[in-house]
């Protein structure tokens, strides 16, 4: 069975409608609830270090995770912070400060790995997203986006999001 809409669907598509008989995957964090602010310490006014995250109701025929973090309120669009895919199917938490093993992609601030909330103005939502495929994906680190976005087209089986709110204290 696959999702109605896909994991890297933009933010329009942040509601996600299942087909029948398939449940949605969690993700939450200990440091932020959903819809809450994301303290400064997971951003660039912080130490910027990826905050920890919880994943549960993975499903028993989870190949491969791939892991998300965008912003959709950024000036230029869609912005990437963080993707990492062909993580181990049985991750049930990422420890702050790290990465969840797999491969990282290069994110929208040239970097690979994860880079905090740094919102030019005003409070931007960050979408932490999780999603499980029914393969690994043969990208090579480093990839973007468009690319991961790609190889991800018709292997999404599941998936849950945490939304966290940032602003810049001035």
């Amino acid at each position: 069975m696959k999702l109605m809409a896909p994991c890297f669907a933009t933010a329009v598509l942040t509601s996600i409608a299942f087909a029948a008989g398939e449940t949605a995957m969690k993700i939450s964090s200990s440091a932020f609830s959903d819809g809450a602010n994301i303290p400064s310490k997971f951003t660039c006014d912080g130490a910027d270090t990826s905050p920890p995250l919880k994943i549960e109701e993975l499903p028993s025929e989870a190949k491969s995770l791939v892991l998300i973090v965008d912003d959709p309120d950024a000036p230029v669009g869609l912005f990437t912070h963080w993707l990492v895919w062909n993580i181990e199917p049985k991750t049930s938490a990422i420890p702050e400060g790290n990465a969840p093993g797999g491969v990282q992609g290069k994110n929208d601030f040239g970097k690979t790995g994860y880079g905090g909330p740094c919102p030019p103005s005003g409070t931007h939502r960050y979408y932490f997203k999780i999603c499980a495929l029914d393969q690994q994906l043969k990208l090579p680190a480093g990839a973007r986006r468009k690319e991961l976005d790609a190889a991800m087209k018709g292997h999404v089986i599941a998936q849950g999001e945490l939304m966290g709110r940032y602003a810049r204290q001035k």
